[in-house]
C-alpha cells in the first residue's frame, strides 16, 4: 500500500479540505485527487461522497480511517527510529512561536548543527496552541512554546526570559537603576500583550498603585511593541531576549525594578508523551550548553562601555 495515497487521505481528511491538505503536502490539488482515487483504486471503494466542490467520508471511509491514521503514525515511528539509531539524528521537525523563532532559533541552531552536521530542519511556526495541535497529532517532532500542559504531551521549561522594563533615549529614565514600580507607572506606556501568568501578575501590580498608569497602547505583537518604544511612543515590558540588539545599539535602555526581578516568560519544549526519544533529550542537553545570558550581558557591557 502506498504510503503517499495514505497520507492525502489522513490530510485531506484532517484539514477537511483537498486544497489545504495539498499546501500541507506541498503538492497541487490534482495530485492529491489522483493519489485519493489510486487508494480508492487500490481498496476497491470510494472513501468520499463528492457532490460538486463539496465532499463527506462514506461509511466505508469512515471505517478505514482510523486503520490508515495508525498506519501513518507507525511508519513515521519507524522512520524515525531508523534515522536515529548509530547515525544520530538526521531530520527534526520542529515547531515554535513567532518570537522564538526570531530570538531563541538562531542560538539553537548553531549548537544542534554542530551535534549533528548532517541534519535536516523543518520548521513550522504558529500560535501555541496551533503547535501544540500539531504536536499532538504527530506532524511535528517538538514545539517550543509557552508555558502549556496537556494529558498526551510531555512539557518541560526550556528556557526563562527575564521581563525587563525598556525605555528610549533621553527618557528621564534612562540609564537609572532600581526604578519602582511606581515610578514608572508615571509615564505613558507600551503595553505587551502575550497572556502568560507572569503578565497578568505585572497588570495586578499596576493595578495595586494608587494611580492607574496612563496605558496609550495595548500590542499583542512584541515587535511591533518593540518599535514603538524605540519611536518613544512610551516605555513597556518586554522579554530581555527581544531587545538585545536594540540596547546593544543604544536605541533602548533596559531599566531594573527590584519589584519584577521574578518575573520571566517561560518556554517549553513539548513532545508527545513517551515519545521525545534522542530527539526530545538532546533539546534538553541544550538548556546547559546554550548561554542564553551572554548576549543581553554583553549588549548591556557595551551600552556603559561606550559612552
Amino acid at each position: 500500500m502506498n504510503i503517499e495515497n495514505l497520507e492525502a487521505f489522513v490530510y485531506v481528511v484532517h484539514f477537511n479540505s483537498f486544497n489545504k491538505a495539498a499546501d500541507a503536502l506541498f503538492l497541487s490539488q490534482p495530485s492529491i485527487t489522483a493519489r485519493i482515487q489510486s487508494l480508492e483504486r487500490e481498496l476497491d471503494t470510494k472513501l468520499f461522497h463528492r457532490e460538486g466542490r463539496k465532499f463527506t467520508l462514506t461509511e466505508k471511509g469512515r471505517q478505514f480511517l482510523p486503520y490508515a491514521q495508525q498506519i501513518l503514525q507507525s511508519y513515521k515511528k519507524g522512520k524515525q527510529q531508523l534515522q536515529t539509531t548509530g547515525a544520530g539524528i538526521k531530520e527534526i521537525r520542529l515547531g515554535c512561536t513567532a518570537s522564538v523563532s526570531h530570538y531563541l532559533i538562531p542560538e539553537i541552531l548553531p549548537v544542534l548543527r554542530k551535534k549533528y552536521p548532517e541534519l535536516q530542519i523543518k520548521l513550522v511556526t504558529g500560535p501555541s496552541e496551533a503547535i501544540l495541535q500539531k504536536v499532538t497529532e504527530n506532524e511535528i517532532d517538538l514545539g517550543l512554546v509557552r508555558n502549556i500542559t496537556h494529558p498526551r504531551i510531555d512539557s518541560v521549561m526550556f528556557y526563562e526570559d527575564p521581563i525587563r522594563l525598556f525605555v528610549y533615549p533621553g527618557h528621564p529614565l534612562w540609564e537609572q537603576d532600581n526604578v519602582t514600580i511606581e515610578e514608572a507607572g508615571n509615564y505613558s506606556l507600551v503595553f505587551f500583550e502575550c497572556g502568560s501568568l507572569d503578565w497578568i501578575k505585572l497588570h495586578r501590580l499596576f493595578e495595586s498603585l494608587s494611580r492607574l498608569p496612563s496605558i496609550d497602547l495595548y500590542i499583542d505583537n512584541v515587535e511591533a511593541a518593540k518599535k514603538c518604544i524605540c519611536k518613544g511612543l512610551g516605555i513597556g515590558f518586554l522579554p530581555e531576549s527581544c531587545a538585545r540588539r536594540e540596547v546593544r545599539e543604544k536605541q533602548l535602555c533596559p531599566i531594573a525594578i527590584p519589584a519584577l526581578t521574578s518575573l520571566t516568560l517561560r518556554t517549553n519544549v513539548i513532545a508527545r508523551k513517551g515519545e521525545g526519544g534522542e530527539i526530545w533529550n538532546t533539546f534538553l542537553s541544550l538548556r546547559k550548553e546554550i548561554d542564553w545570558k551572554s548576549s543581553f550581558h554583553e549588549s548591556r557591557l557595551n551600552f556603559s562601555i561606550h559612552e
